[in-house]
């Protein structure tokens, strides 16, 4: 079977979910997002998961959730923080093309606001740009396509991804 999937991933804020619902609405396709799949699965919301299991015990949480989606025709919309987990990207690469949306720490953090509110998993004392340090190598490593997002509308992000997985 063929999968036709479009997967984003980036750093939270970078607009995963918002371009995601566009591009799934433009294209036809079903919109997934990972987040809410987790949040389902666990009867809980992804800050409660963080507090009661701690950074390492989300991301495993997040890592089987990802490695078990099943979608076609779909965009996923991953958590930012998805790249950690090995299995849930080899599946995530082999069901779809995998789309990194990127985006300047400054632009992020004047998105973001309250890191830890919006249940970003961040460790005690890391900033974003720590964050975006960390993670930046392991988005590029499984990037099939890097769309740059700085000052563009969502409607062009929408464009530019369509035209790159044509």
């Amino acid at each position: 079977m063929k999968y036709d999937n479009i997967v984003l991933i980036g750093m939270p804020g970078v607009g995963k979910s918002t371009v995601g619902v566009v591009l799934a609405k433009n294209l036809g396709y079903s919109f997934v997002d990972s987040d809410l799949l987790i949040q389902e699965q666990e009867g809980k919301l992804l800050h409660e998961i963080i507090g009661e299991r701690g950074l390492d015990g989300f991301n495993e949480v997040e890592n089987r959730v990802n490695a078990k989606i099943s979608a076609n025709r779909s965009v996923i919309a991953t958590g930012g923080s998805v790249v950690y987990g090995r299995e849930a990207m080899e599946h995530l690469k082999q069901i779809g093309t995998v789309v990194y949306l990127e985006l300047s720490c400054e632009e992020l953090s004047e998105r973001l606001g309250d890191l830890n509110e919006r249940g970003v998993s961040i460790r005690p004392g890391q900033t974003l740009a720590d964050l975006m340090e960390e993670r930046t190598p392991l988005y590029e490593k499984y990037a099939d396509v890097t769309i740059n997002c700085e000052n563009r509308q969502i409607r062009e992000i929408v464009k530019m991804i369509r035209e790159a997985v044509r």
